[in-house]
């Protein structure tokens, strides 16, 4: 679909979105905006960057009518900051529609008579509690980022509030990724939900991903526009970068990012005007056109000053010319490492120039490089305050200082029980053994699925495991000998991704716990030879 118009939106709502350059539907826009329009229940699996917010607001905006006098629509969000940020840009919308928008606790005037209301499920609950919401009053509830809320500790709680709400009402449920903690509250309180994009089918077999290269990518604290000059000004000032094509998801942001860059010294003009360094692009085969047609594309880089929606935006943008570099917020990461991962591409941090290091300290870094591949999504909702005030480098330097300060050994390869430092101070002693699981990048797992189906059939904590290396069909999972066999004997046939994994001794192992061969025929419980 090219136009909310054709997705059967009304013109108020059509209007209120084109005031805030929101124009053309992204493709999960328009997977979700029919089934909720109808009143179905839906499960979005996707995050910040993919059109999440108007995906739900404007079809409920349209069946909704405003000025009730009380709460018809409960948004349940991980944090008070992301539902002071939704609010906020849900209220400019409003204005048009007439809706009142509030936050639950905050500085907003008279919540309880509000048309929409956000809320932690702490405060939602309270809120249902003390009559200033009336469940049975409620034509919608809506869960942001679901996988957030069940990492934080508090999806009872929203349970708990969607068990007071009328069985008529509708449910939305928006999560990346969706867990198995997610999936339990969908079977419990969402039924007959419709998933978008659709669930794959479990046996499926896709084939290979197809690999198209590497993507650079830049968090920015806050300011998209002061990061994208950052970037322009040092390649094409110190690189060897010709042109510089920005994408922008809307003609009006296209004109205020070309303006902010212009006054900086750097010109933009369309794509294809050799007198410009800046190319500002909204239509991207456009400019890949430009690009192909230049005399050198491998010299014209591309810059997404907005994180691309989905996989083929991300694939028109950055498929042609020299280096792809993404700007994205912190909690838009999850989201784009998604979308990458779905249009093949491999992410990398900007590169930085290092110089040696003692060992230790490049343990360390690498630490904290593999913790960074993955799902952060509850972390940087928690940080996110800060990073408004300070520097993202200075957040990770104060938080290692903290850790520092607390005891941690930042010269170990991994925080590990007391019995597993012991068997690092043992000569020739290793500190963990690794597990086989049978799922793997085709079924879509994450590390922290994979960590939390194990820890969470055996009651094993999080720290007894170390490195979890995801493979096309499988994953590897080292964790404390100690507790191993306790975790294969729990988790053996967890459902992971809606198929029942298989979790034992990795066949490459030398060994099991205890010093004994691997060697021998197989048995009939270990993993089939490949």
């Amino acid at each position: 679909m090219d136009s909310f118009e054709a997705l059967g939106l009304g013109p108020e709502v059509v209007e209120a979105l084109a005031a805030e350059g929101i124009e053309r539907p992204t493709a999960l826009q328009a997977a979700a905006v029919p089934v909720v329009a109808r009143g179905h229940n839906l499960v979005a699996v996707a995050g910040p960057g993919a059109g999440t917010l108007a995906a739900w607001a404007a079809p409920l905006f349209d069946r909704v009518e405003p000025g009730g006098g009380h709460p018809t629509v409960l948004v349940a969000v991980p944090t008070g900051e992301v539902g002071e940020a939704l609010a906020d840009s849900l209220g400019r919308i409003a204005q048009h529609t007439g809706h009142a928008i509030a936050v639950i606790a905050g500085p907003w005037a008279l919540p309880e008579r509000a048309d929409v209301v956000f809320g932690t499920p702490g405060q939602l609950a309270a809120a249902t509690g003390d009559g200033r919401v009336d469940p049975a009053a409620v034509r919608a509830a809506v869960v942001v980022d679901a996988a957030s809320i069940e990492a934080l500790g508090v999806l009872q709680t929203l349970e708990g509030v969607l068990e007071l709400l009328p069985a008529e009402a509708q449910r939305i449920i928006v999560t990346l990724p969706e867990t198995d903690g997610v999936r339990a509250l969908v079977r419990a309180r969402v039924p007959r939900a419709t998933h978008v994009p659709p669930q794959p089918a479990a046996a499926e077999d896709e084939g290979p991903v197809v690999e198209r290269g590497d993507l650079h990518y830049h968090v920015a604290a806050a300011d998209r526009e002061r990061a994208t000059l950052e970037i322009v000004a040092r390649r094409l000032t110190d690189g060897d970068a010709r042109h510089a094509v920005v994408f922008c998801r809307s003609e009006d942001r296209a004109a205020d990012v070309g303006d902010y860059l212009t006054q900086h010294g750097f010109l933009a003009g369309a794509p294809g005007d050799d007198s410009a360094p800046v190319w500002i692009a909204v239509d991207a085969l456009e400019a890949r056109a430009a690009i192909t047609a230049s005399p050198d594309p491998d010299a014209v880089i591309t810059v997404s000053c907005d994180v691309p929606a989905d996989e083929d935006t991300l694939d028109r943008r950055h498929s042609a010319g020299g280096d792809g570099i993404i700007v994205v917020l912190p909690r838009e990461v999850d989201h784009l490492k998604a979308t990458a991962f779905g249009a093949g591409y491999r992410l990398r941090p900007l590169p930085l120039e290092v110089t040696a290091v003692p060992r230790d300290i490049a343990r360390l870094r690498a630490r904290i490089e593999e913790a960074a591949e993955q799902s952060l999504g509850a972390e940087m909702l928690i940080l996110a305050p800060l990073f408004e005030r300070f520097d993202a480098a200075a957040v990770a330097a104060a938080v290692l200082r903290l850790l520092r300060e607390q005891g941690t050994d930042t010269a170990a390869t991994r925080t590990a029980p007391p019995a597993t430092q012991a068997a690092e101070g043992a000569a020739g002693a290793r500190p963990f053994v690794r597990l086989y699981v049978g799922a793997g990048h085709r079924d879509g797992v994450s590390p922290r699925e994979v960590l939390g189906a194990l820890s969470g059939e055996s009651g094993v904590r999080g720290n007894y495991f170390g490195r979890i290396d995801i493979r096309d069909t499988f994953t590897l999972v080292e964790v404390d000998p100690t507790v191993a066999g306790k975790v294969i004997s729990a988790a053996n046939g967890v459902n992971i991704r809606g198929r029942a994994a298989r979790v034992d001794y990795d066949r490459g192992s030398r060994e099991k716990p205890g010093g004994r061969p691997r060697g021998g025929p197989p048995r009939k419980s270990g993993r089939p030879r490949t």
